[in-house]
C-alpha cells in the first residue's frame, strides 16, 4: 500500500493541525495509508524516510538539523516524493538552504498582508491543472525566491499592492509548481495562509492532484539508480 508521512507544526498562525487534517483526508480518499505526527522526530531516521512513498511538511519556520534536512534529501532523491503549501513548506526552516533547494524556492514576503484579492492563471496544460480555470482568491499573494529550473503551473501578477518592490515591476509569480530532487518529485502551491483557503475549490484540487502526483514518485522511479546524479564532493 502507499504510505504517506504528514508533519506538522511551526507558526500556529497557519493553521497547521487543520491543514494537515485537510491532506490526510485528500491522501486517505485516495486509498493512500497515512502517518501523521506533529514531532520532527519523524526526519530523524534516513532509513525509515525512504518507506515512505510521501513526505508532506507542514510547519512554517522552525528550525531543521542540518542531519534531518540530509535526511530528508536522500529520501527523496531515492524516490520519495514530498509535496505541501504555503508557508509550511517554502517558509519551513529557514536556515536550511538545502531545504529551499529541495522545495524550489523561500518565502520572502507577502505585500500587504492577508486580505490580498488577487487572480490565479493558469500558465500550463499539465494535467496536475488541466481543467482547472483561472481564479480569484482573497488571501495573502506570495512573493518567493524561486529556482528557474521550477516547471511553473499557475502565477499571480504582483502590482496588487504597492510596496518598496514596486519600482523594479510587476512580475508573473510562481504560485504552484513542479520539480524533481534527484529521483523524487516535488510539488508545491503557496497557497495555503489558512485552512479555509485550501478547504475547496479550485485550489483544494490544485493541491489534490499535486500530492497524488507526488505520492506516486517511488513507483515512477522504480529501477532506476540515483547515483546517475551523483558526483564526488559536498554540494552544500
Amino acid at each position: 500500500m502507499t504510505k504517506a508521512l504528514i508533519t506538522w507544526g511551526g507558526w500556529e498562525g497557519h493553521e497547521p493541525d487543520k491543514v494537515a487534517a485537510i491532506f490526510d483526508t485528500m491522501l486517505r480518499d485516495a486509498g493512500i495509508d497515512t502517518a501523521v505526527t506533529d514531532s520532527l522526530d519523524c526526519f530523524d531516521d534516513g532509513e525509515r524516510l525512504k518507506t515512505y512513498d510521501l513526505i508532506v511538511p507542514v510547519w512554517t519556520m522552525s528550525d531543521l538539523s542540518r542531519e534531518a534536512a540530509t535526511n530528508v534529501s536522500e529520501a527523496v532523491a531515492h524516490g520519495t516524493g514530498i509535496a505541501g503549501c504555503h508557508g509550511g513548506m517554502c517558509d519551513a526552516f529557514r536556515g536550511s538552504p538545502l531545504w529551499q533547494f529541495i522545495t524550489g524556492a523561500n518565502w520572502v514576503a507577502h505585500p500587504g498582508g492577508d486580505g490580498v484579492k488577487h487572480w490565479i492563471t493558469i500558465t500550463s496544460d499539465d494535467p496536475l491543472v488541466a481543467g482547472i480555470d483561472g481564479f480569484d482568491v482573497e488571501t495573502e499573494q506570495y512573493y518567493l525566491h524561486v529556482d528557474p529550473a521550477n516547471n511553473v503551473l499557475a502565477t499571480s501578477r504582483t502590482d496588487v499592492v504597492t510596496w518598496y518592490h514596486s519600482p523594479n515591476g510587476a512580475v508573473e509569480m510562481p504560485v504552484a509548481w513542479t520539480r524533481a530532487w534527484g529521483l523524487g518529485r516535488v510539488y508545491y502551491n503557496s497557497l495555503g495562509h489558512q485552512a479555509s483557503v485550501i478547504a475547496g475549490g479550485p485550489a483544494h484540487e490544485m493541491l489534490r492532484r499535486g500530492l497524488l502526483w507526488a505520492a506516486q514518485s517511488k513507483a515512477a522511479a522504480a529501477g532506476q539508480d540515483v547515483t546517475q546524479f551523483q558526483s564526488p564532493g559536498n554540494h552544500w
